[in-house]
């Protein structure tokens, strides 16, 4: 079969919901080409096993290349793309250069290629992520390993507003809760609450395959016991009361759901959010104080934050 390789030219900001309309469009992956990912200093403890070659990352702004089956709904799939790329413009989301363009790719190239871009990570204290094909051995005994194979949902877990949120529950999350994961592509958060100690964690996808990839992965890291994986929209049917919420999801989203989060969860109970780039900070502040939050935390790397909110006890 011969595939398409898609390349959008972008930006930092518009990385996450970039990569989810490739994938709403048929891409099984998403290759992201960043330049400061060069340069990225880390914690000294949390550094990536792996070296980059500058050759491979553009001079400024940010690749995403897809692969796409060329047949004959190739045409009408790549100007959908491009028409859902530019309605993030409603969202005042920054799309830099926006550029789109095609190239033709054998099997084995696109089979393979973006592979090399996906190494083990140590990402926090305690937790690493480690490609499924990769023979990783940890390093200390307090170590906690996750496996992820992204092959069928975009997201390696080791992107900054992921790092952020799983740095965030190694700090807040408490032995025995119950934990509502909203967007949780992948399921790397909700594997990271089950290994960090959660009781039980609801793991919520509007998108079908997300959810397909999340509870792979779920049985991969043997967490699938305690983890519930479910096609869900945000918040809805969701009628019990978690201890903590995690939602690594737009900004934008964020602040309208920051009412029925709170609703939702324990007195005492905390929303832990990231997917916030520096220039929505003050908005996201601003809808969970509104909403009766407080703020308990905000990290940050690179140009993203993170936010843990309290519900007063």
């Amino acid at each position: 079969m011969k595939w398409s390789e898609i390349c959008i030219h972008t930006t930092q900001e518009a990385v996450e919901p970039v990569s989810h309309i490739l994938h709403e469009a048929g891409a099984s992956g998403v290759v992201i080409e960043d330049p400061d990912d060069l340069y990225r200093d880390w914690e000294t403890t949390y550094g990536e096993i792996y070296e980059l070659s500058p050759g491979d990352y553009p001079e400024e702004g940010v690749l995403l290349k897809a692969y796409l089956p060329v047949n004959s709904f190739l045409g009408e799939a790549v100007e959908e793309i491009k028409e859902a790329i530019n309605q993030l413009l409603v969202y005042d989301i920054d799309l830099g250069n926006n550029k789109v363009t095609l190239s033709e790719v054998n099997e084995e190239e696109w089979a393979t290629a973006w592979k090399k871009y996906y190494k083990p990570v140590k990402v926090s204290d305690h937790i690493t992520i480690t490609p499924t094909w990769e023979d990783y051995s940890p390093v200390q005994d307090s170590e906690i390993i996750i496996e992820l194979d992204p092959g069928m949902a975009f997201g390696t877990g080791t992107h900054p507003t992921t790092v952020l949120c799983i740095q965030a529950l190694e700090r807040h999350l408490n032995q025995g809760d119950m934990v509502l994961d909203v967007g949780t592509g992948t399921g790397v958060l909700s594997i990271a609450a089950a290994k960090l100690g959660a009781s039980q964690v609801d793991a919520l996808d509007l998108d079908e395959v997300a959810v397909k990839s999340a509870k792979i992965n779920t049985k991969l890291n043997k967490v699938h016991d305690k983890v519930s994986v479910r096609q869900n929209n945000l918040l809805e049917n969701t009628d019990h009361s978690p201890d903590l919420i995690v939602a690594n999801i737009l900004a934008e989203v964020i602040t309208g759901m920051s009412g029925e989060a709170f609703a939702s969860l324990k007195p005492g109970g905390k929303l832990i959010t990231s997917g916030i780039i520096q220039t929505k900070r003050e908005m996201v502040r601003e809808a969970l104080q509104s909403s009766g939050f407080y703020i308990e935390e905000i990290i940050e790397m690179e140009d993203w934050l993170s936010f843990t909110a309290k519900k007063p006890e």
